[in-house]
């Protein structure tokens, strides 16, 4: 019966996944771009959610406790996000760099990629990156396993629910965008914006992983 403690738990699911996805990251990145070119999009959005749920479901089965128990495992963790990030606000930087003059493939005209080569690309940036499991398995998974019993379930569903809306959503805005990042400028707005978070992000986990080494 869908009761308050369900929409609660679902709710909780929901607000704290969305929260944390919705950001200009190496994985949003790379769905928004093959969205824009238009290959094997929808392959793409399945693999984001599925990383989600399987992800979440193992903090909430018993890891994030594990990684609450050791901080030390925590905090490299937090530095080896840290430097992931700042290889990728490096290279989006590289790229608005060297994209000056430069006319860049339209979309509809990039040589078409097997599905296997996209996905295997979109699961080394989901699952190399360990802020993925810092969001996921760590913040997202203590918060569901707080959840009482069969709750649990409810609350991985909302994580499923934020995380397929959310992608649905940078996927069409991918595709209705196509038009406008034919234009160079476009790609190198936005790989300079996303130079300058990733960097800001990595400086702001390495700054925290260090004050809680000292602490």
């Amino acid at each position: 019966m869908w009761n308050a403690d369900v929409s609660s738990s679902w709710l909780a699911g929901f607000t704290v996944c969305l929260s944390l996805i919705v950001s200009i990251g190496a994985q949003n990145l790379y769905v928004l771009r093959q969205a824009v070119h238009g290959q094997h999009v929808r392959a793409c959005v399945a693999l984001c959610v599925a990383s989600d749920v399987a992800l979440t479901g193992v903090g909430v089965a018993g890891m994030a406790q594990l990684l609450s128990a050791r901080p030390g495992l925590a905090r490299w963790l937090t530095l080896g996000a840290a430097l992931f990030l700042l290889a990728y606000g490096l290279m989006a930087l590289w790229r608005m760099a060297m994209a000056a003059g430069v006319r860049p493939v339209q979309p509809g005209q990039l040589a078409q990629r097997g599905a296997l080569g996209v996905l295997s690309t979109l699961a080394a940036i989901t699952l190399l990156n360990p802020h993925v499991y810092l969001d996921t398995v760590l913040l997202m998974g203590s918060i569901g396993a707080r959840q009482p019993g069969m709750l649990k379930g409810v609350y991985v569903a909302g994580i499923a629910c934020a995380s397929l809306t959310w992608f649905m959503l940078l996927a069409f805005a991918g595709q209705r965008l196509k038009y406008l990042f034919g234009r160079p400028q476009a790609w190198r707005v936005l790989d300079g914006l996303t130079g300058v978070t990733m960097l800001a992000l990595s400086g702001w986990l390495a700054t925290g992983a260090w004050q809680a080494h000292g602490a």
